[in-house]
């Protein structure tokens, strides 16, 4: 009988223990699928943050790949698990992803799952080829250089947005815009005319009808101002002088309108020979605003043809001193004292081209 009674209670011992490590091992299981989920598993060897860029059209496969060579995981395979129980891989979505240090495998899934992506803030200045600003795009979105300069040399995407292969240059309003790093080309070039139509606003079209243009006019204007000078606050007297030589029939006899038509920007010296050259945009021939744009101006000068100075110069020369500014003049006598100023100045440094 008590033999019995301790071979029970030692069977009902081994049971409890039995019991006991599988609870045990499922203790553990949890608690390591727990520290799988919730600790940390982003090491960005030292920096605090940093971005991941998923590529339009990438797989689940090419996700893990993209962050093993970026080595930003401790542990792929705890990630992997989780992304896994959590379906990522029904759930790619390309863009620019923002990766703290520190993240958890849960945080990072949700993360990418949700695309929830950080824009770029994209920037450009005033440019004078379709290449060369298509390549400074293609730098900070994902669009390619070749798409955005293939759409800018298509006539018939330009005319269906009220744009043309000559004054291409009007459309792109230089500042800082806000995309989505996956931006396409044509989403791209789409949101430059609406961002085109925001900036020409109903005020702004009245401020282009009060000076007698129309707003592409004013974009044509603005380049050639542009060109002139860099220093901000001089526009808006330079846009005055243009101004007053338009309302009185007067050529223009813009200098950059000429480097322009000749193709050569390296010219510090207008010379007369280069007043001969067979363009529409020799301004020294033709009367009028040349036929397009000869560079994208910047707000700044679009806002000083807007806001031209009232006054009654009709020309301006370089000052002598290389400054960057210039001298105004109401006669043309004054004027020529002001360019023999300039052209003595120029033989002094040796500048003769």
């Amino acid at each position: 009988m008590t033999t019995k009674k301790g071979s029970s209670s030692f069977l009902k011992i081994i049971l409890l223990l039995l019991f006991l490590a599988i609870c045990a091992g499922f203790g553990y299981f949890g608690f390591t699928k727990y520290k799988s989920v919730y600790d940390p598993n982003v090491n960005l060897s030292g920096i605090d943050k940093a971005y991941l860029f998923i590529p339009s059209g990438s797989t689940y496969n090419d996700l893990v790949d993209l962050l093993t060579t970026s080595n930003y995981l401790i542990d792929n395979s705890s990630f992997e698990w989780v992304a896994e129980r959590k379906n990522l891989s029904n759930n790619i979505h390309p863009g620019r992803y923002l990766i703290k240090d520190n993240m958890n495998n849960d945080d990072l899934v949700n993360l990418l799952r949700s695309g929830s992506q950080v824009p770029v803030q994209v920037t450009f200045s005033t440019v004078a080829s379709r290449e060369i600003f298509a390549g400074k795009i293609a730098r900070q979105i994902e669009a390619d250089s070749s798409q955005i300069t293939e759409l800018l040399h298509d006539g018939a995407y330009l005319e269906s947005v009220n744009f043309s292969l000559i004054n291409w240059q009007a459309l792109l309003i230089p500042n800082t815009h806000e995309f989505y790093w996956n931006t396409s080309a044509q989403g791209f070039m789409d949101r430059l005319v609406a961002e085109y139509n925001i900036y020409w606003s109903e005020s702004r079209t009245k401020l282009a009808d009060d000076i007698g243009l129309n707003i592409m006019e004013v974009s044509v204007l603005a380049s050639i101002i542009q060109r002139e000078t860099t220093m901000n606050d001089e526009k808006p007297i330079i846009a005055g002088v243009y101004l007053n030589r338009l309302k009185r029939g007067m050529r223009l006899e813009a200098d950059p309108t000429l480097i322009y038509a000749l193709g050569d920007f390296s010219i510090k010296r207008v010379l007369d020979v280069h007043k001969e050259i067979d363009s529409p945009y020799n301004t020294y021939i033709h009367s009028g605003l040349p036929p397009g744009p000869i560079c994208t101006p910047t707000t700044q000068s679009l806002e000083a043809v807007l806001n031209a100075e009232a006054h009654s110069y009709l020309f301006f020369c370089a000052k002598e001193d290389f400054s960057g500014y210039h001298n105004f003049a109401i006669t043309y006598a004054q004027h020529r004292v002001n360019a023999r100023k300039f052209q003595r100045e120029l033989n002094k440094r040796r500048i003769w081209k």
